[in-house]
């Protein structure tokens, strides 16, 4: 790969330590709300504010980033003010400030990753389809993390969450502070670009209305799979070897998917993305006292998150011009992992006490199969 020789660890650096962040934040954060005392409706709210300023942040930062010619200044400003907003955890004593925190942290975090994706495919450039190399990297620290910190979180309790937190956000900013710039179109040229007609595209829409749809079914995963794990007798070690199983799984996936993207027609790729997801939710709401159904329903996550991501991506980079990209990347981020997520978690949170875990795991089984027929609406590739 000549174009990301000079880049390629810092590139993959900056993925490892915000993924290794994810991994600490997403399989123990809820029951860290859990012991600090909020309920499961409160619980749905707050990683729904997580979720929420996804909507907003990313294509924010993305017209910024497109029109300004300085996405990594924004990358590293995003990364120091979100370690910083962070440390409010520790004074939000009632369910107002935790909110008012999760949604200053989580504004700064959430707006770096898409632009950062933008950077990295700029870097990438003819050999996109090598992306996959680079964000493996993600998937290895956020393994190492969960496996850690599961056993670690065990000993010493779930109050030293935040103090693990803290520390990876700041390594984050860190890795930033090392990436070297790209070269962009002017801001000039970039004011002339308007992302409309893009989006008025019919293969477009579809792309965003699937991409809303499968992280609107990841919903309860994000926000309650860990608390339905413990619910069923699950130490918080096992939830941190399930929550890592996946993510050995997206490996394997990752690695291959240049020969996929080149050999798979998107279409048949997401299709398959979607059955996987469906059968996952099933399973889980059916079959959570079953560790090995669980086991199995896991490495569906190469799947329904490793290979799916990776198409959205290519996706996103063919269908989105260059001056774009900032936006284009961000758009998927803001559509899926916000609102999708947010109403997600939103929802599952109102209907997990009234409801129980396994119908809300239905629901989201439900989600999945929408999203799979609106896929077969998706214009085939020609390889």
């Amino acid at each position: 790969m000549p174009q990301t020789a000079a880049p390629y660890w810092r590139l993959s650096a900056y993925y490892f330590v915000y993924f290794a962040a994810l991994g600490a934040f997403l399989p123990y954060w809820t029951l860290y709300l859990e012991h600090r005392g909020f309920s499961a409706l409160e619980i749905g709210q707050l990683m729904a504010i997580l979720a929420g300023t996804k909507i907003i942040a990313p294509y924010l930062w993305g017209w910024v980033a497109d029109h300004s010619g300085q996405r990594l200044r924004l990358i590293q400003f995003g990364a120091l003010f979100a370690a910083l907003c962070f440390i409010g955890v520790y004074y939000a004593d009632s369910l107002a400030l935790m909110s008012l925190v999760m949604l200053l942290f989580s504004f700064f975090w959430n707006a770096g990753l898409p632009q950062f994706e933008a950077t990295t495919l700029h870097f990438l450039g003819k050999d996109c389809h090598r992306y996959s190399h680079i964000r493996l990297w993600g998937s290895i620290g956020f393994i190492i993390t969960v496996l850690c910190f599961g056993p670690l979180l065990d000993r010493a309790g779930v109050s030293i969450l935040p103090h693990l937190v803290l520390g990876l956000f700041l390594l984050i900013w860190f890795s930033t502070l090392h990436v070297p710039a790209e070269t962009q179109p002017t801001a000039h040229t970039q004011l002339r670009y308007s992302v409309i007609p893009t989006i008025r595209q019919p293969t477009v829409l579809v792309i965003l209305c699937i991409s809303f749809l499968m992280q609107f079914s990841f919903g309860p995963y994000y926000a309650f799979f860990s608390i339905f794990l413990e619910a069923n007798a699950y130490s918080k070690s096992s939830v941190g070897l399930l929550w890592s199983l996946g993510v050995i799984a997206e490996i394997f996936v990752f690695l291959n998917m240049h020969r996929l993207l080149a050999r798979f027609d998107s279409r048949y790729l997401l299709l398959f993305c979607f059955a996987a997801t469906i059968i996952r939710w099933f399973v889980v709401a059916n079959f959570i006292d079953q560790p090995w159904l669980i086991v199995a329903t896991q490495l569906l996550h190469a799947f329904n998150f490793g290979m799916y991501h990776a198409v959205m991506i290519h996706l996103i980079h063919r269908y989105f011009p260059a001056p774009l990209q900032g936006r284009g990347q961000a758009l998927y981020s803001s559509l899926s992992f916000g609102a999708g997520g947010a109403l997600g978690a939103f929802i599952a949170g109102y209907a997990w006490d009234s409801y129980g875990g396994g119908a809300v795991f239905q629901f989201a089984a439900g989600v999945g199969l929408v999203g799979m027929l609106l896929s077969l609406f998706l214009k085939a590739e020609h390889h």
